[in-house]
């Protein structure tokens, strides 16, 4: 696999499993996660597979996890 890095192409991180949430509407319209050998996490959107993924560590996934199970987002909806 490619070393992963920010806005890459989504199809270059070959041997990784996508996750879409069981709360996607029916167009999927969602975004998909997928854990990286490195520890990191990978995010795309859904409706485009082969556009840019973006690359997180656990922490900084953590810690939006955490600001969401707090409302800190639900602003944005």
């Amino acid at each position: 696999m490619t070393q992963p890095y920010n806005g890459m192409p989504a199809p270059d991180l070959a041997d990784v499993t996508w996750h879409k949430s069981t709360f996607s509407n029916p167009n999927g319209a969602c975004v998909e996660v997928a854990h990286l050998p490195n520890g990191e996490i990978a995010v795309r959107n859904s409706r485009f597979p082969g556009g840019p993924a973006l690359v997180y560590t656990k922490a900084e996934i953590a810690a939006f996890l955490a600001g969401a199970k707090d409302s800190e987002f639900d602003h944005l909806i």
